[in-house]
């Protein structure tokens, strides 16, 4: 007996290390994807430049032609990895979220949080309004930034009354996008011409007014938030078997929820207040992820991250090669794939517990 089960604990831990090695090489498979989709999207614009001129520019700037050091390092790069910190940051985000609210359409941008953002911006465009005065030069990502948190907050707090089930916190959401976008449509039809410009083009989503210190505050969130979630990876991991297993195995789901809540709001909140509405990538990206590494938490974790990334880049890419000369609003090209594939996860859904 003993011996078999010595030989059962080793067949279980070759099994383990199999999956282990199967995860992370999948996962630099998608690093690798990833920094191929960000040299692509550099290499597309307006002027379009061989792939081969634009890595020599990122490698060796002084060897190459002044316009184009300039046009790679001071216009194109924000852009690319605006496009890979927001997409990574919204996959986390749509990933804690479907995790401690155990509903696999919850997301930013399906529980009201960028419909709320658009609305604080929206405050800023058409009203002048300032709900931070004290910084009144950036009221329209501030304001953003502050109402997606008054929603994610919300969000929390309903979750943690008595009697609220997961298929309430959808409805609540539902409910904060309608009430969100009517009030935006409100301030529309009072707003100028050139108001209603703005904040048309802000609510499409666009990454072309990314800079480096948006690149560089947005990054450093992703960078500093994220260590906190895989502390609690275990955590995680144990809360998607329910509460009552979890809070057994030692977790303190109320605080576990709170501090990833809180977590997620910023990460939601902080690239929505910078580049506008971008739709179905915190939604898309962790079902990605999941289907590729499952999820265990310190895969999934990753995982999401590079999924969201990968997706945003892909979809800047994309957005750059529809119509030759122009690039088009990418959170008109997420909403595009994204409701797809939203179809297909509510149907299959309906076959299927989660």
């Amino acid at each position: 007996m003993a011996i078999e089960a010595a030989t059962t604990e080793s067949t279980g831990r070759d099994l383990y290390r199999a999956l282990a090695f199967r995860r992370i090489a999948i996962l630099s498979l998608l690093v690798i994807a990833l920094c191929f989709s960000i040299s692509l999207d550099m290499a597309l614009g307006p002027a379009n430049y061989p792939l081969s001129d634009v890595l020599s520019a990122m490698l060796d700037p002084a060897a190459v032609a002044q316009q184009l050091r300039v046009i790679v390092w001071d216009i194109r790069m924000p852009i690319a990895l605006m496009a890979v910190t927001v997409g990574a940051s919204l996959s986390v985000a749509g990933a804690q979220m479907q995790t401690i609210l155990s509903n696999p359409l919850a997301s930013p941008f399906t529980l009201g949080i960028s419909a709320a953002a658009s609305f604080g911006a929206a405050l800023a465009l058409v009203g002048g309004v300032a709900l931070f005065p004290a910084a009144i030069q950036y009221m329209v990502p501030l304001n953003a930034f502050l109402m997606a948190m008054v929603a994610a907050l919300f969000i929390h707090f309903a979750s943690t009354m008595r009697g609220v089930s997961v298929e309430t916190i959808v409805l609540l959401g539902i409910a904060l996008v309608f009430t969100f976008n009517a009030a935006l449509s409100l301030l529309e039809y009072l707003a100028s011409e050139q108001a209603l410009a703005a904040v048309v083009f802000w609510t499409m989503g666009s990454l072309t007014k990314a800079t480096w210190p948006k690149v560089y505050f947005t990054g450093a969130i992703l960078v500093a938030m994220v260590p906190f979630l895989m502390k609690d990876a275990w955590a995680l991991t144990a809360l998607r078997l329910g509460d009552d297993k979890a809070a057994s195995m030692g977790v303190n789901v109320r605080r576990l929820r709170l501090q990833t809540m809180m977590i997620v709001s910023l990460l939601a909140a902080i690239p929505v207040s910078f580049v506008g509405t971008i739709g179905f990538v915190g939604l898309v990206g962790p079902h990605i992820a999941r289907m590729l590494v499952g999820e265990d938490q310190r895969f999934f974790l990753p995982g999401s991250v590079i999924c969201g990334a990968l997706l945003l880049s892909a979809t800047s890419v994309v957005s750059k090669m529809i119509i030759p000369g122009a690039i088009l609003p990418i959170g008109v090209i997420t909403a595009l794939i994204g409701v797809p594939f939203f179809f297909v996860l509510i149907f299959s859904n309906r076959r299927r517990a989660w």
